[in-house]
């Protein structure tokens, strides 16, 4: 079968936390394929601290040996003028921007008794914060053009849960909503936007994986240790990049979902809904004793948003229980 290669000529992407890991591969790789980009990273420690600007301007060397072009930007994502620095950075190198990709992030894990506010805010305004303040003025670009591709990285931490990230988590899967939000409000406008949720070895994982708790006992430790070693080869973060360039990619059909990457797979999370139970006069008792028919996933569905959640449930009410 032939297949004609997806590229990205002449396009503009503004890649945030893109001096390494995940950011850095979705750079070389748009770079590679035509993009010219905004290479934005502060070159600060995983867990937020400091700063290097040699960070952001390694990747853009990296990319103009291979031919490519590229700028460096190192404002933070973490204020609304930072963010409209950042935006300004492609708006006067080339006059315009197509892709934004929201991929700054920190971590700060700590047991949720311990999550203080200190804990809590500078994820908020990194993960959540930041995507708003990049994204607002990429976005009266992309009207005014009618056209661009929004990414932005949830976790898995968020939709499914994981212990000692309430703060990331929650900043996580706030971005969801707004991935969502932003599809609907694009979608007459030629703005797409999506979610990645990466399962990559980047410097954030492995801050997870050494905070972890271990088995007590060496032997079973050393055997943990291996399982792990053995499958975070396979996290190559740039296994994830060809997903996160397809979904800023102009062919791209989908708009607000969420798609999972890791080790060469990619899957999609989607948000269900169960036909539920339905009574007239519903009591406390009847949720207690229909619980299990409320959670059958059985014949479930998946709304596309409001209007069709309250579809459903009007469809629901015109057809009681016999």
């Amino acid at each position: 079968m032939v297949s004609t290669e997806l590229r990205f000529d002449d396009e503009v992407a503004v890649i945030t936390g893109a001096g390494g890991g995940l950011g850095r591969q979705y750079a070389l790789l748009l770079a590679g394929r035509g993009a010219r980009v905004v290479v934005n990273d502060i070159g600060g420690s995983v867990t937020g601290a400091g700063s290097d600007g040699d960070a952001a301007g390694g990747v853009v060397d990296e990319i103009r040996r291979a031919g490519g072009q590229a700028v460096a930007d190192t404002h933070s994502v973490t204020s609304p003028a930072d963010g409209q620095a950042i935006v300004d950075t492609a708006l006067s190198t080339w006059g315009r921007v197509d892709i934004v990709i929201n991929n700054a992030g920190i971590v700060g894990d700590a047991p949720f008794e311990d999550m203080t506010a200190d804990r809590l805010e500078p994820l908020i305004d990194v993960h959540l914060r930041g995507a708003f303040y990049v994204t607002r003025p990429a976005w009266a670009a992309m009207r005014e053009r009618r056209y661009g591709r929004i990414l932005n990285t949830c976790s898995a931490a968020g939709v499914l849960g994981a212990e000692r990230m309430s703060n990331y988590g929650a900043a996580k899967t706030g971005l969801i909503g707004f991935t969502r939000v932003l599809a609907a409000e694009g979608a007459a406008y030629g703005i797409k936007a999506n979610a990645i949720a990466p399962i990559a070895y980047t410097r954030m994982l492995a801050h997870s994986i050494d905070g972890a708790q271990r088995p007590s006992d060496a032997a079973a430790r050393a055997v943990m240790d291996g399982l792990v070693g053995q499958y975070l080869r396979q996290l190559d973060p740039a296994l994830v990049a060809p997903v996160a360039a397809f979904l800023t990619h102009r062919d791209c059909p989908v708009s607000g979902e969420i798609y999972t990457a890791g080790a060469g797979h990619v899957a999609r999370f989607f948000i269900g809904r169960t036909r539920g139970f339905h009574r007239p006069g519903l009591s406390v008792e009847d949720v207690r004793d229909h619980l299990a028919e409320i959670r059958d996933e059985a014949g479930y569905t998946v709304p596309g948003g409001p209007a069709d959640e309250m579809a459903e449930l009007f469809a629901a009410l015109a057809n009681p229980p016999g």
